[in-house]
């Protein structure tokens, strides 16, 4: 049995908070996809204009630069916006929220391109035949759209997500209390940073066993009844 000297229970605590940030996460950054995704493909320019900006800006910068400058420029914009309306007291925004809304971001502005994709391979004569059936737009996408987009851009949003379960990692330079502040704070105890830094490893390649599994699963739930070669 390896001894952990105690520290055991806090990296399952923090392995719990990098699952909590890590499917936050993930569900900001669907919503931003299918946004950025839809922008793209619109019509309106300055809609196309904006998703493109969106999506250059956040991958062009490094996670961890997101994630810095979200942590430390949030409290400042918030200020100086609040400061208008009169209201000085000090505001913070925490580790958790700042890392959710900075690998969101990131998640977003990548799945936008997947999302893309997946749009456009649907073919244009579908949402024409539903159209001449008299479906509403809501309807046409929730029942048509919808389905085929998930099933398409899963595997591609799956390996996204495996990548964002890693990036968490990166929260822990601003304080969050995840895998890896727990493993720091352990070695600075024991002086013993192989032992805790493989058993960070150990906890991040079994997380991704299971996300790799999940994903696996969902997959073939979302190919039921599609022939595929």
């Amino acid at each position: 049995m390896i001894d952990l000297h105690g520290f055991g229970h806090q990296l399952w605590l923090g392995a719990l908070i990098t699952i909590e940030l890590a499917f936050a996460s993930l569900a900001v950054g669907l919503v931003l996809g299918l946004i950025g995704a839809s922008a793209k493909l619109s019509s309106v320019p300055v809609f196309k204009w904006l998703a493109d900006a969106y999506t250059t800006i956040i991958r062009g910068i490094p996670e961890l630069l997101t994630v810095l400058i979200i942590y430390f420029g949030a409290t400042t914009v918030l200020m100086a916006i609040a400061s208008q309306f009169g209201y000085d007291e000090y505001i913070e925004i925490g580790p958790f929220a700042a890392g959710v809304t900075a690998l969101g971001l990131t998640f977003g502005a990548y799945a936008t391109e997947v999302f893309r994709g997946a749009l456009q391979a649907i073919p244009k004569g579908q949402k024409e035949a539903a159209v001449a059936l008299g479906m509403s737009r809501w309807r046409i996408f929730y029942r048509i759209t919808l389905p085929q987009v998930w099933r398409l851009a899963l595997p591609g949003l799956g390996n996204l997500f495996l990548v964002l379960l890693k990036d968490t990692a990166l929260v822990s330079v601003v304080g969050l209390d995840d895998i890896m502040r727990k493993a720091n704070i352990a070695v600075s105890s024991t002086k013993e940073p192989f032992l805790f830094y493989s058993a960070a490893a150990f906890l991040y390649l079994g997380l991704t066993i299971v996300s790799m599994a999940m994903v696996h699963l969902l997959e073939k739930r979302a190919n039921r009844g599609i022939k595929t070669t």
